[in-house]
């Protein structure tokens, strides 16, 4: 196996005066999508956002593509490769989509190729190109959310919960889209609370509890096992 796109060592981040993370390892492969699992409150969001750097790691160090980015703010991190989709959606929503796309793909115009890609997948961008984004239906905006970060390639994806609060439908149309840029080669690093959705995408998993990865492993291995599902997770998963 090559090596990995990013490891995290040991990192400790603190958000005010709480201490969130508690000595994170991780590694995610190159060209694989790997599951970042556990219960709500136990780190995943903070580990996402320490990685793009909007948290700074207080303690360890991150490394991307071979380089310590530790220490690099948010702007160069992004521009070394890794796209960021936030729970939040991250959308300008007085921008129409149009706008907000082409800010996502600020080092170069946008790809026409790329761009019929991204229609094909999420349909109604294409239908609402010329509308503010804040005018779209919710999942019309997590489609948009994604869509930006996929307006360039990335050597490196990091997706906290796409299909949070969606309607079944447009959670098909996110995993379908999710599953083409995995088919693409990227690497994800993917915060998902479907279990189904998870088992669907998932190279590997990595399982957080209290600020730390607890276990890793395959994510075939976790799907097969509602014993290690309730160990690590305190549930069996297959119910959700």
């Amino acid at each position: 196996m090559s090596d990995p796109i990013l490891t995290l060592k040991n990192v400790h981040t603190d958000i005010a005066q709480y201490h969130i993370l508690h000595g994170v390892d991780l590694e995610v492969p190159r060209g694989q999508v790997t599951m970042l699992l556990g219960r709500n409150g136990v780190g995943k969001t903070t580990t996402l956002r320490t990685v793009i750097g909007h948290w700074q790691a207080r303690a360890g160090s991150v490394f991307f593509d071979g380089q310590d980015i530790t220490a690099l703010p948010t702007p160069a991190r992004a521009r070394a490769g890794i796209g960021f989709v936030p729970e939040d959606m991250g959308i300008f929503t007085d921008l129409t989509v149009e706008e907000n796309m082409v800010l996502a793909a600020s080092s170069a115009p946008l790809d026409p190729a790329r761009l019929d890609w991204i229609f094909a997948a999420f349909p109604p961008l294409k239908t609402f190109w010329d509308s503010e984004a804040g005018n779209l239906s919710g999942g019309q905006k997590q489609m948009l959310s994604i869509a930006r970060a996929m307006a360039e390639e990335r050597k490196l994806y990091l997706i906290d919960e796409p299909t949070k609060g969606l309607a079944p439908a447009i959670v098909s149309t996110m995993a379908r889209a999710l599953k083409d840029l995995k088919n693409q080669g990227a690497s994800i690093l993917l915060v998902e609370q479907n279990f189904s959705v998870a088992k669907a995408l998932g190279d590997s998993v990595a399982v957080m509890d209290d600020g730390k990865v607890i276990w890793t492993g395959a994510m075939a291995e976790l799907a097969g096992s509602a014993e290690l599902q309730d160990t690590l997770m305190g549930l069996s998963m297959e119910a959700h």
